[in-house]
């Protein structure tokens, strides 16, 4: 076989195995943007067996990608608590997801900040990463659709009455005839 022969099967070689790794290697998902369908999941759960998105058709949720040791989450999190307990009653639910890979540690920092609502484990952030998180804590607010009604990113004050209005109108504009 000639060196020319040779060369020419190497080239095609080379371009057929990175032909074949572009199409296994896995795409990045996007992130999820303000009118789309929230991607549904079901996690663990802190205190139950899992969380499912689905458990929370018709309310509005407010879905919260946080770590303990995220020092912006931390600083968040007493408005956060505060908020889902003003929020009970009026069809909005909060919805904790800890990237945490150490379990005692989101139990130890759920009890410290006495968090009422469910916290589901991302360990693997197999569900961060379907939605596009990339800094926490990261925020969806769906509408009782299921549709993203807006996206925060960073800590936000959640006793800011701009965000409790935007919550609650949410909530109102999309109930049903006679809710």
């Amino acid at each position: 076989m000639s060196k020319s022969n040779l060369g020419k099967i190497l080239v095609i070689a080379v371009l057929v195995v990175g032909a074949i790794l572009v199409a296994l290697r896995q795409r990045q998902p996007r992130p999820v943007v303000i009118g789309e369908a929230a991607p549904g999941f079901r996690l663990p759960g802190l205190t139950s067996g899992s969380i499912s998105l689905k458990t929370y058709h018709r309310q509005v949720v407010v879905l919260n990608f946080w770590a303990t040791w995220c020092p912006p989450c931390v600083e968040e999190t007493p408005s956060l608590v505060k908020f889902a307990e003003e929020m009970r009653g009026q069809h909005v639910e909060v919805i904790g997801v800890s990237v945490d890979q150490d379990r005692s540690a989101v139990e130890s920092f759920a009890r410290r900040f006495h968090i009422p609502y469910p916290v589901a484990l991302d360990p693997d952030q197999a569900v961060s990463s379907l939605y596009g998180t990339f800094k926490f804590p990261e925020t969806y607010i769906l509408d009782r659709n299921g549709k993203v009604a807006e996206k925060v990113i960073g800590a936000t004050n959640w006793d800011d009455p701009r965000m409790r209005s935007f919550v609650q109108q949410l909530a109102q504009d999309s109930r049903g005839p006679g809710e």
